[in-house]
């Protein structure tokens, strides 16, 4: 592949995410679901992985804490890998998705809160499925000093910072999801899809951004393993707070990308994309010309 058609314009890009966002929207409800489900037990498996990194790294935390949050952020991002390249539904990436499609017209407004409230329960579902059954009931981390290091994770995740806080890590930790995802989106190979998205969700994590999702398995899996913190402080704080975050990060990305590559974009004849259709296709189909959209841009969600 020539170095100059190894990723698509900004432009293509956008273009891809609103059809994106149709295919999404035409897709059946309880296919939705299941797959929310899916992505929230692929991003728990990234966060198994850097709890079982962090808990296990206690002597270089302590003479280095900067290299252990950066190695630590280094090994999460295989969750996200992993459930865009299977095609899974992730909420705060569809609150970047979604509202493009909706300004431009190419799918009701009703379908954000249609879309998002199915996605945030699967969502829940896979994390709260893979803390409890995959995790907790399994014993994998239930020893020293691994049960300390998943109460204390918590507690800093939930318990110690202030509503605004969370809200204001939320917002920076979208931010650099939906730069990962509109960078898998680019990308046409599968090893510059994984690149592209490694190193946003490394930086985030790595920093100390707050992800609702991410939270589902970390916040909860703490409180399984005893932490001092409630279920009703976890939701009325945390759980809230990045929700709304998470929101306007995801808009710093996708309202600027559609005023700056979609003013000429005419969603008339897009309304009628099909479940599952590729965005190239929907291109070809109803614009009747050839697309250079990428096939691949389908798996980023």
């Amino acid at each position: 592949m020539s170095a100059a058609n190894s990723s698509l314009t900004p432009a293509q890009t956008a273009h891809a995410l609103v059809e994106l966002g149709i295919a999404k929207h035409n897709t059946r409800y309880e296919i939705v679901f299941l797959k929310a489900v899916s992505a929230g037990v692929m991003l728990s498996f990234g966060g198994l992985l850097a709890e079982v990194f962090g808990g296990g790294a206690t002597g270089l935390t302590q003479s280095n804490p900067g290299i252990a949050k950066v190695l630590t952020g280094f090994v999460f991002p295989a969750g996200l890998v992993m459930l865009v390249l299977q095609g899974h539904e992730l909420l705060t990436s569809n609150m970047m998705i979604f509202p493009m499609a909706v300004v431009k017209r190419a799918i009701p407004w009703w379908s954000i809160p249609v879309n998002w409230f199915i996605v945030l329960f699967g969502n829940l579902v896979g994390s709260l499925f893979t803390a409890a059954v995959l995790v907790h009931f399994t014993g994998i981390i239930s020893t020293e000093p691994y049960i300390h290091y998943v109460q204390a994770f918590a507690i800093k995740k939930a318990g110690d910072p202030a509503w605004h806080q969370i809200f204001l890590r939320g917002i920076g930790c979208n931010w650099l999801v939906c730069v990962a995802i509109w960078q898998g989106t680019s990308s046409k190979d599968t090893i510059s899809k994984i690149v592209a998205l490694w190193i946003p969700i490394w930086v985030f994590v790595a920093c100390g951004f707050d992800h609702i999702v991410a939270n589902m398995f970390f916040i909860p899996l703490g409180i399984m393993f005893g932490a001092e913190l409630t279920v009703a402080e976890y939701v009325r704080k945390s759980f809230f707070a990045s929700f709304f975050g998470n929101i306007i990060g995801a808009l710093l990305i996708g309202l600027p990308a559609t005023y700056f590559y979609l003013r000429d974009y005419h969603a008339g004849g897009l309304r009628a994309a099909e479940e599952a259709s590729t965005p190239a296709k929907a291109i070809e189909t109803h614009h009747d010309k050839p697309s250079t959209v990428s096939l691949e841009a389908t798996s980023s969600n």
